[in-house]
C-alpha cells in the first residue's frame, strides 16, 4: 500500500469509526465514571461503586484512557486536566448535561435512514427538558464570552435575550449593568430562574411564552437571538425578524447568533452536520448560511448589517433605520 492510499485508509476509518468514541464517552459520563473517580480507583473499586460488571468496566476505563480523559498507572485510573476541565459538575466550564443531551440525540439520530425516507423528525429519544436546558447551558458558557465581544453594547440600556434557554447570555448581558428581559417557553423560564439567581445578578426579568404568538415587549436596545433560528423554516424566521424590528426602539440592534455554514450548505463539517441534527429532531429547522440570514434581515428593514466569525459560529447584526 502506498504512502496516499495509506493516509485515505486512516482518513476514511476515521470518519467511519468515530461513533465509537463517542458512544464510550456518552456510557462513562451516563454511569457518572469521572464523578466518582476521585482522586483514583481501580477498576474494581469502581465497578463496585457503580454496580457494574468488573470485565465490562475495565475494557471501558481502559477505552476512556486512550482517549486522554484519564490516565493509568499500575492499575490506577485518574482523571486528566481535560476531564477536570470539562467532565466535573464543579467545573465551569462542565459539559456533561451536554453529553446527557448528546446520548437522547443518538437514540433519535439512530433513526436517520427512515428521517431520509419520509422527511419526518424522529424522537425515539426520551427527552428531559430539564436536560436540554442545562445542555444549552453547557454549550452557551463556552460561547458566551466570544459572542458578546462581537456585539456594539455601547448605549444598550435595556436588552431582550430572545429564547433565552437557561439565561447564560441574559447572565453575562446583565452582568455588564444592562436591564435585561429573557424570553422563552414556561417551562424554560423556571429553569432559568435557578440559574439565573445561583448567578447572583438581580437586573434581569422574565416573560413566559412562544414568541411566535406573544407579544415580546417593545422599546429594546438589543435582541439577541443565539441559536434560535435553525429550529425553524425560512418563513417563520422571516416573521420572527419582523416582530424583533417592531420591538425594537429606534436604532435599536438585532443580534443573530447561529453556526457557521457556507453558501452552498456543504462546508464546515459542524454547521452542515448541525443541519442534520435539525433534520431529525425537527419539521422544519437546518443551519443557515450568513447570506440567508442577511436576507431576511434586509427584507425586514434592518441596515447596516455586520458579519463577525467566531470559531464554528457567525454573528450577524442589523440596526434598526
Amino acid at each position: 500500500m502506498d504512502r496516499h492510499l495509506a493516509k485515505q485508509v486512516q482518513e476514511f476509518a476515521r470518519i467511519s469509526g468515530g461513533f465509537r468514541a463517542t458512544r464510550v464517552l456518552l456510557t462513562a459520563n451516563n454511569l457518572k465514571v469521572f464523578e466518582r473517580i476521585g482522586k483514583g480507583a481501580t477498576a474494581a473499586e469502581l465497578a463496585k461503586d457503580l454496580r457494574t460488571d468488573p470485565r465490562a468496566t475495565e475494557i471501558l476505563l481502559d477505552a476512556v484512557t486512550a482517549l486522554g480523559l484519564l490516565r493509568k498507572s499500575r492499575g490506577i485510573y485518574r482523571l486528566t486536566a481535560l476531564a477536570k476541565q470539562f467532565l466535573l459538575p464543579k467545573s465551569p466550564w462542565h459539559q456533561g448535561d451536554m453529553l446527557r443531551h448528546l446520548d437522547t440525540l443518538w437514540k433519535n439520530w439512530s433513526g436517520l435512514d427512515e428521517v431520509v425516507r419520509t422527511g419526518m423528525p424522529n424522537r425515539s429519544g426520551n427527552r428531559d427538558h430539564d436536560v436540554f436546558i442545562r445542555a444549552m447551558h453547557n454549550n452557551a458558557v463556552l460561547r458566551a464570552t466570544n459572542v458578546l465581544k462581537a456585539l456594539d453594547l455601547r448605549g444598550v440600556k435595556r436588552a431582550l435575550d430572545l429564547g433565552g434557554g437557561p439565561g447564560t447570555y441574559g447572565i453575562e448581558l446583565a452582568k455588564r449593568g444592562i436591564e435585561v428581559t429573557l424570553f422563552d417557553l414556561p417551562n424554560t423560564v423556571d429553569i432559568a430562574h435557578e440559574m439565573i439567581r445561583r448567578a447572583g445578578v438581580r437586573n434581569v426579568t422574565f416573560r413566559g411564552g412562544d414568541f411566535h404568538f406573544d407579544d415580546i415587549g417593545s422599546g429594546y436596545d438589543l435582541v439577541l437571538l443565539s441559536q434560535v433560528l435553525h429550529s425553524h423554516g425560512a418563513l417563520e424566521n422571516l416573521a420572527l425578524l419582523d416582530k424583533v424590528f417592531d420591538a425594537l426602539a429606534t436604532k435599536g440592534t438585532a443580534a443573530i447568533h447561529e453556526f457557521t455554514l457556507a453558501e452552498d450548505h456543504a462546508s464546515p463539517i459542524p454547521g452542515a452536520l448541525f443541519s442534520v441534527n435539525m433534520l431529525v429532531n425537527t419539521t422544519d429547522g437546518r443551519s443557515y448560511s450568513p447570506g440567508e440570514i442577511k436576507g431576511w434581515m434586509t427584507k425586514a428593514g434592518y441596515g447596516s448589517i455586520k458579519k463577525t466569525a467566531l470559531v464554528d459560529t457567525v454573528v450577524l447584526t442589523g440596526r434598526k433605520k
